[in-house]
């Protein structure tokens, strides 16, 4: 497919201006400029993830408007960078893409029908996964995946904490951690969240509103801590991070979802000589090494059921549907992934 044979337009989910779940917009824009060592994909599916919220509401800056929101979607590649020595090198070339490919996305601004993202940012979908599974477990596939091994790497024999451990990150955190022999402490807010939890492999589950988690962490480890603890909820949960973990503990601070973190002083980390990370998927993905590792492996993983994805609910591709499911995932009544179904010509 050439340049000539684009659409003019796309459809697409935007913002004009920070805000509420209404400033989200089902907007009908020009069709994105292709660069020369960029994959155009038709997308089929959209997922939709907590940092979509945040650039909704401007914790998140966008640099202009209107701003196409999300970052995660499938679909099948309809045309090839032009740039021959893209094309000619060895590790675009490993990847195997090729028209009509099936491929998952990560790359900011591609909730939209037609996306033109740079070659290295689209996972080719491998091991049979479909590219519904694909959409629903590559973001929080490749985030397991990589703070486990680099943040804090899980192993044989550890005791980890994971908040909310019921939403779609934590579920395939929990699966993980398992799998690599750890034992799970996972928080959630009812008893049906913490069910589901045991069911994907959290040995305990703590209901956070009802129980005083500082508390029962410490029980179960008899007073020692947690290696580590994976934390997505952000403002309402750091504090008590700190009592929770043993010494040479390491926090992996994952997330804003209550809001952001205050700013901490180094100091606090001294009397239990403790780590403290923010990281970012992203900067674990950068180079073509570690992506083609990563992305293969996030797929081999959820072929062979060690991670198991979890979809919530599907969404139509409109306005109100987009609006909806970031109320859904926001409102802490979710479990597991949330799709939008994209529907094309």
């Amino acid at each position: 497919m050439s340049t000539t044979k684009f659409l003019e337009t796309i459809e697409a989910f935007a913002i004009n201006k920070p805000g509420g779940f209404e400033a989200l917009e089902k907007m009908t824009l020009p069709f994105p400029k292709v660069q020369p060592g960029h994959l155009v994909v038709k997308v089929e599916w959209i997922g939709v993830n907590f940092i979509d919220t945040y650039y909704r509401q401007g914790l998140y800056p966008y640099p202009s408007f209107p701003a196409v929101l999300g970052k995660e979607t499938s679909g099948e590649i309809v045309a090839l960078p032009t740039d021959p020595d893209v094309l000619n090198s060895s590790d675009f070339q490993r990847m195997g893409y090729k028209v009509g490919g099936k491929v998952a996305v990560d790359f900011l601004g591609t909730h939209s029908t037609y996306i033109s993202v740079p070659w290295i940012k689209a996972y080719p979908v491998t091991h049979g996964v479909s590219t519904k599974i694909a959409a629903a477990g590559l973001v929080q596939g490749l985030t397991a995946l990589t703070f486990f091994e680099e943040s804090y790497k899980v192993k044989k024999g550890d005791t980890i904490l994971v908040h909310t451990v019921a939403g779609g990150l934590g579920l395939l955190m929990a699966q993980l951690a398992k799998h690599l022999g750890a034992t799970v402490i996972g928080t959630t807010s009812t008893k049906e969240k913490a069910e589901l939890a045991k069911a994907h492999g959290a040995d305990h589950v703590i209901l956070y509103k009802e129980e005083d988690t500082v508390k029962r962490v410490l029980e179960i480890t008899h007073g020692v801590g947690v290696d580590a603890v994976f934390d997505g909820v952000g403002k309402d949960t750091f504090e008590s991070n700190f009592e929770m973990l043993r010494r040479k503990g390491t926090l992996v601070s994952v997330g804003n979802a209550s809001g952001a973190v205050p700013p901490v002083s180094p100091l606090k980390l001294l009397p239990k000589n403790l780590k403290l990370l923010r990281p970012t998927m992203n900067n674990y993905l950068v180079t073509p090494d570690e992506a083609s590792y990563y992305g293969d492996k996030v797929f081999e993983l959820i072929s062979t059921d060690v991670l198991k994805v979890n979809i919530f609910k599907e969404y139509p591709f409109t306005q109100e549907g987009a609006q909806q499911a970031q109320r859904d995932l926001t409102g802490g009544k979710t479990t597991g992934k949330l799709l939008i179904k994209v529907m094309q010509d």
